[in-house]
């Protein structure tokens, strides 16, 4: 049977998600828990693989096994031989067809951004600190050049081992709510750093020490090296995948 898994973490104290043969990662703790379960070794597909010290909302991801366990089992089952770092929110079954990374039709991240003079205290482990003043307005207007298929050189870390550089951004919007300023973004796919790297440039346009079309002209210059910093990992999210409706998969990852 195939199985379909909602994951839960925060990635603070990981690798990434990634199986390493030394750090500590998601997919290892995962793995080492649903082979309790299953009292068989287990290898998981996810819908897309976050780095170190994100988190995740809704990561995918799916698995064969012969073991005789209802959905319920699955849950809680693996949920107690987890850390309390990860947790897994819904098990289902899902035909042979079906895989957690090509079967996505897109994914979805949220960066968020704490402004105010002072720092976190509660929220420390999941947003990152911008103490100077940010216009949310000029950055949504600068993030609309990104909609549409390009070729994001210029947002792509120099680790990054894709095939190529173009992405199709489905999606984009900056939005204030008090002291937080969210960043969500939408796309076929992402480039390593891609998110990161276009929040630390779309800072610098909210921050008015670059022009709104600064963003536009980093596009289509595809130079990193004049692209703003990569910004820290601490406050980017992986909400998700999105799936087609025919899987059956619960509603916040079908679409």
């Amino acid at each position: 049977m195939r199985i379909a898994l909602g994951i839960e973490y925060d990635g603070t104290d990981f690798s990434g998600w990634q199986r390493l043969k030394v750090d500590v990662s998601v997919q290892g703790v995962l793995e080492e828990a649903l082979s309790k379960v299953a009292d068989h070794p287990v290898e998981v597909s996810c819908a897309g693989r976050t780095d170190a010290g994100v988190h995740g909302r809704c990561q995918v991801v799916h698995f064969d096994s012969e073991a005789r366990r209802d959905m319920r089992g699955w849950v809680l089952g693996a949920c107690s031989n987890l850390p309390p770092s990860v947790a897994v929110l819904w098990a289902q079954p899902v035909p042979d067809s079906f895989h957690a990374r090509y079967a996505a039709r897109s994914r979805r991240y949220r960066y968020h951004l704490l402004n105010r003079p002072v720092r976190a205290a509660l929220d420390a482990r999941y947003v990152t600190w911008e103490r100077l003043p940010l216009d949310a307005a000029r950055m949504h207007e600068a993030a609309q050049a990104l909609l549409g298929e390009h070729d994001f050189s210029a947002f792509r870390a120099l680790s990054c081992q894709a095939a190529h550089p173009r992405r199709s951004v489905l999606a984009v919007s900056v939005r204030r709510e008090g002291e937080q300023v969210f960043v969500d973004i939408e796309a076929n796919a992402f480039l390593h750093h891609m998110v990161r790297n276009i929040v630390g440039s779309l800072l610098l346009i909210g921050r008015d020490e670059q022009p709104v079309a600064w963003m536009a002209e980093l596009l289509a210059g595809r130079d990193r090296q004049v692209a703003g910093p990569t910004a820290p990992a601490t406050g980017l999210t992986f909400i998700g995948p999105r799936y087609e409706p025919y899987w059956g998969l619960p509603g916040e990852v079908s679409q």
